[in-house]
């Protein structure tokens, strides 16, 4: 872990406000998984954006854009975005994601799977369809006309959007994860 966790008490007055909106959007959002310490403090990635309130407060406000009122099923964002954690191989991202996605209904065998790198075979069409939008997104390049056209024709063009929006958050939130060297918590 390359940054120290910032003390709730220790924080600077450009830091509280966006520690207050962060403690707050972490309770309503993001549940079922270790991000917060006894104490308050944060960790995961929003420790490293809330020691940079410059940068980390707007990213802040693209993930709660992308949490609050999705268009994608819940297990489909999961496939999404484990995908994209597993190309980036972010313990963090694949921890509490693997722990959400589990709330939600996927299977051991799924997730395990898809956190090797590969495509499970029982996947449903909509899930088939973010891996396979999400891993072409990740592997760089322009996404595939059938792809996109595939996940239009399954999420509408908001849809569609939403899961290239997602994918692309959670492309940031990997590489927040890994420059920080981000761990798993005990």
């Amino acid at each position: 872990m390359r940054l120290p966790i910032l003390d709730p008490k220790d924080l600077t007055d450009e830091q509280k406000p966006l520690y207050d909106d962060m403690r707050a959007g972490i309770t309503d959002h993001f549940k079922g998984f270790v991000n917060m310490r006894d104490d308050g403090a944060l960790l995961g990635p929003w420790n490293p954006w809330l020691r940079e309130p410059r940068f980390g407060g707007p990213v802040w406000e693209l993930v709660k854009a992308i949490a609050s009122n999705p268009l994608l099923p819940a297990p489909v964002r999961e496939v999404a975005i484990l995908v994209t954690g597993s190309h980036f191989r972010s313990g963090y991202e694949l921890y509490a994601h693997v722990l959400v996605a589990e709330q939600r209904g996927l299977s051991d065998e799924k997730l395990a799977t898809i956190v090797a790198g590969q495509r499970p075979v029982d996947l449903t069409r909509q899930e088939a369809v973010a891996y396979d939008m999400a891993s072409a997104l990740v592997s760089g390049g322009v996404l595939p006309e059938l792809t996109y056209r595939a996940a239009v024709k399954e999420f509408g063009e908001h849809g569609a959007a939403e899961l290239s929006y997602l994918v692309g958050v959670y492309c940031m939130v990997s590489v927040t994860l890994n420059t920080f060297d981000v761990p798993v918590p005990d």
